[in-house]
């Protein structure tokens, strides 16, 4: 896209472009979709008669949200495909993503696979109605429905999501605290000290994509995990280091082998102890982690 200060569309444009990368990646859960998604939102965009339009960040979002949905139904066949677990590409995300709590939960791993279990039109209705307080009336034109049959399938999303998402806020602080101490006991090798903070029904998904090794399915229970975690470092032999940093705006570890990225680990927490572990080493998917990606709600 070139640089037209003076264009009134490429001003509109350049103004929302966070937002609408925000919308498409929670949508899609895939920041390379999301870029994707925002170039094909610019050309038809490029084509609007912008007298026409009433409100454009509204018009924006709104085909942003269609050419989403457009990726998702056929991003579900590349899943199908998928070795392993599939989790959302990481983002290196800046300090003021952590401390907008709202933002934050929005686009964090565990909410990210609560989504991945709604239909598309699902995940789109409730995506900009609860994290974008988009109006009934606007998603409704997004996605081709009826405001009351939007009403309802957001009704139903957000029944299908609070059934699954973490039963309680938890602060950066805590976060950080219980990494730390994971980190720790990831260095030494300590199996007490990983169970001590690995909640009993912990459950670990490693996504290697069939590029790198990781485990083809979830591994349930703190004794599993745990053999798992230890017995997969202790084997290899290039020096690790794992050291924190914050991804998808709630603190996380990278992981590096050799001085290079081996990967990124997300955790979800309740009462003090770890219940999710989310292992992302596909190379593909660990290109976001060098620069920070801007994200907003507004």
């Amino acid at each position: 896209m070139s640089d037209h200060s003076t264009d009134p569309a490429t001003e509109t444009f350049v103004a929302h472009r966070n937002l609408l990368f925000t919308v498409a990646y929670e949508m899609l859960g895939s920041a390379a979709d999301a870029e994707d998604v925002l170039q094909e939102t610019w050309l038809r965009w490029v084509k609007v008669d912008l007298d026409q339009v009433r409100d454009q960040r509204a018009y924006l979002v709104r085909i942003t949200t269609r050419q989403s949905l457009n990726r998702l139904r056929s991003m579900s066949r590349r899943k199908e495909a998928y070795v392993g677990p599939w989790l959302p590409e990481p983002l290196l995300t800046a300090p003021d993503v952590a401390e907008d709590v709202e933002l934050a939960e929005s686009v964090s791993m565990a909410l990210m696979l609560v989504l991945e279990t709604l239909s598309p039109t699902e995940r789109a209705v409730f995506v900009l109605r609860e994290a974008f307080d988009v109006s009934y009336e606007e998603i409704a034109a997004a996605v081709d429905k009826s405001p009351a049959a939007v009403r309802q399938i957001a009704h139903r999303a957000r029944r299908h999501v609070e059934a699954r998402r973490p039963r309680e806020v938890v602060s950066a602080s805590e976060t950080r605290a219980a990494l730390e101490a994971f980190r720790r006991v990831l260095e030494t090798g300590d199996p007490q000290g990983l169970l001590d903070v690995l909640a009993p029904e912990v459950v670990l998904m490693g996504d290697g994509g069939g590029i790198k090794q990781a485990a083809l399915r979830p591994i349930t229970g703190a004794d599993k995990v745990a053999r798992f975690m230890i017995g997969g470092l202790g084997k290899n032999e290039r020096p690790i280091t794992v050291t924190p940093t914050v991804v998808n705006g709630s603190p996380a570890l990278l992981v590096r082998l050799d001085g290079e990225i081996d990967g990124v680990m997300a955790i979800r927490l309740e009462n003090a102890r770890i219940t999710g572990l989310y292992y992302v080493r596909n190379p593909e998917k660990l290109s976001r982690l060098e620069s920070e990606t801007p994200l907003t709600l507004r």
